[in-house]
């Protein structure tokens, strides 16, 4: 009966230190919503950029209204997207990187018409912004790299056996990833 007795402290012990994973659990998916609000204060930064790049390229004579109105739109759109951190599926990832995408797109449309300026060209506020925006979509891809590695990390801790059943029970759930935009892995055609 002792031996028993013994045997039942050692487990609740063991038990108790281990908490079966949760607290882990907790500590993972905070990081990932740390990871993500990282991610949303990049794009962010990117964001605030667009105005002072717009005000700039609007003083150039005879620049191209519709490119200007498409970078306010997409900026308008790519602010109105936010997500949770607790909301973070695949499908709303998808809706948020979609959101960035169409600004992104509109932002080199933006910088290869900027060609036919030299004015705006020789402009220093230009160049300025234009650096920064350069070292902010890397400061994205740094910033999603890091979160998909977090939600990795996440997930698969989530995942593993027996943790998934302590997930289950306390409502864990996967979280989505970045992908790449699609058509991304195909390079773009170059004529001259």
């Amino acid at each position: 009966m002792k031996k028993l007795f013994f045997y039942l402290i050692g487990f609740v012990i063991l038990a108790s230190q281990s908490s079966c994973g949760y607290n882990t659990m907790v500590t993972k998916d905070e990081q990932v919503e740390a990871q993500w609000a990282n991610v949303q204060n990049v794009y962010q930064r990117r964001a605030d950029l667009v105005p002072n790049l717009v005000n700039t390229v609007k003083g150039a004579a005879n620049f191209e209204q519709e490119t200007l109105t498409r970078v306010i739109e997409a900026r308008a759109k790519a602010t109105s997207v936010n997500i949770s951190p607790d909301n973070l599926t695949p499908e709303n990832i998808q809706k948020f990187q979609a959101a960035q995408g169409e600004l992104s797109g509109a932002l080199s449309r933006l910088l290869v018409s900027v060609e036919r300026y030299p004015e705006l060209k020789a402009n220093q506020n230009f160049l300025e912004l234009q650096a920064q925006l350069e070292g902010t979509e890397n400061r994205i891809a740094v910033e999603r790299r890091k979160f998909n590695e977090t939600v990795q990390d996440y997930n698969s801790y989530i995942r593993s056996f027996p943790r998934n059943f302590i997930a289950g029970w306390f409502d864990f759930e996967k979280k989505g990833y970045f992908e790449a935009e699609a058509g991304a892995q195909t390079a773009p055609t170059v004529e001259f």
